[in-house]
């Protein structure tokens, strides 16, 4: 076996430390560009940070060139709220209310163990038996809505008939006995199985609509999140601008007491130069990511103009790799850029993913958006004849037919679900 020295060549795509950085920036969103930038602080000894002074000066960035604009957001929005949440109130009602030191703590176990919506989830109750929390849940329909505190869907109801509608008797059977029934739009078989009419059936469903599924859906001590664009598009004098929302950003400077290291030749100077480097670096990956961001809106602006002025029914077909070739960019860059971004329109504030959807040809060889397909399936379902729904499969053929779309049963399902739609079997009202 003899050993031979060779050498070889050949091409390869490394990618380096600041190229990844680049890449990184570009999917994040303002706020996390801000937290990257303060972490970069720690790490660089070259960067010094200038927090801006006021985080609602004005801000305009028009095709690269920035104007800060003022804010008419309220200090008053910042304020935290000092109410005490509805779990409390029930508790300090129900001291009020109820003397006895075990109704207190009874009623005290319940109410914190009551969901978002009011009812009582409890897994394994080793403090009270089953006829105490029966008794308390009475007690609680005095300090509370009426229906808090239940276990099902079915015990809420019984509850609000039995304290508000004692008298609708037949409600109360349907509920106690048929609810699957009921659930399942089964008007045939609930009139069979309880012995009345159609319109019995139809007048007692009405009723039980009235009631309340979610009688303390507020209970939660919900907190006020504010979200903070990372584009906004205005509608001025006629037309729309647009600018990067980087006010709060702090602006990035130079440590000038590290500059007389820079050209010595020793192990700190080889240091600072890599420092210096990242810091360039940072300053480029920040500037590529705002240029190519404003690229990406002004193409939007191009293409979804009646967006921005009539709203997200007006939202036409558009694909990433179509804006990447508008700006004559990979669409992987573009997918990257939009990615984690929040839009601030006239028409109301939505992640920038929401601009770009997927066209269904029609006959005629033209295109329409998903947007304005689901817009509509919600016209077709509201006109229909509520009797007799129309199947996913008859709204298909009613697209393609009437409206020259082509699309499937399974795309029209798809759709109707997204939209929170029930099935034909689920809409369909009594026949009288």
């Amino acid at each position: 076996m003899e050993l031979v020295l060779k050498q070889k060549q050949e091409l390869g795509l490394v990618m380096t430390f600041q190229l990844r950085q680049a890449i990184e920036l570009l999917q994040y969103s303002t706020y996390d560009l801000y937290q990257y930038i303060k972490e970069q602080e720690l790490e660089n000894p070259l960067i010094e940070l200038v927090e801006r002074t006021n985080n609602f000066i004005d801000s305009e960035k028009w095709k690269g060139k920035t104007k800060l604009t003022s804010s008419s957001q309220q200090l008053i929005d910042f304020v935290k709220s000092n109410d005490i949440g509805m779990r409390h109130k029930l508790y300090e009602q129900a001291k009020f209310l109820f003397r006895n030191k075990q109704n207190q703590q009874l009623l005290k176990y319940l109410i914190n163990n009551l969901d978002d919506n009011g009812y009582l989830r409890l897994k394994e109750n080793e403090l009270f038996d089953e006829t105490t929390i029966e008794k308390g849940i009475h007690l609680l329909q005095q300090i509370g809505p009426i229906g808090i505190g239940a276990r099902s869907l079915k015990e809420c109801l019984l509850l609000q008939i039995t304290y508000e509608y004692p008298e609708k008797k037949l409600a109360k059977t349907l509920i106690e006995n048929h609810l699957d029934l009921l659930a399942n739009r089964k008007w045939n078989d609930i009139a069979r199985c309880m012995r009345i009419s159609l319109a019995s059936v139809k007048e007692t469903y009405d009723f039980i609509q009235t009631l309340n599924p979610n009688p303390c859906s507020d209970i939660s001590d919900f907190s006020v999140e504010y979200l903070s664009p990372d584009i906004i598009v205005e509608y001025k004098d006629g037309n729309l601008v647009y600018y990067l929302n980087e006010s709060y950003l702090p602006e990035i400077h130079f440590n000038n007491q590290y500059s007389n290291l820079l050209n010595l030749e020793d192990e700190t100077s080889k240091y600072i130069s890599n420092q210096f480097t990242s810091y360039k670096w940072l300053l480029n990956s920040i500037e590529q990511r705002r240029i190519t961001i404003l690229k990406i809106v002004e193409v939007l602006l191009k293409k979804q103009e009646k967006f921005f002025i009539e709203g997200v029914r007006s939202i036409k077909p558009l694909t990433l790799k179509e804006v990447a070739t508008e700006i004559d960019m990979h669409e992987s860059t573009v997918s990257r850029a939009t990615m984690n971004k929040v839009i601030q329109t006239p028409r109301g504030s939505i992640d920038i993913r929401k601009l770009f959807t997927s066209k269904l040809e029609t006959i005629d060889g033209n295109s329409i958006s998903q947007t304005e397909v689901k817009d509509l399936l919600e016209k077709i379902i509201k006109k229909e004849n509520k009797c007799k729904p129309l199947s996913d499969q008859k709204i298909a053929d009613y697209f393609n037919t009437e409206k020259g779309v082509t699309i499937s049963r399974r795309t029209i399902s798809k759709y109707r679900e997204e939209l929170n739609i029930p099935s034909s079997n689920l809409r369909k009202e009594i026949d009288l």
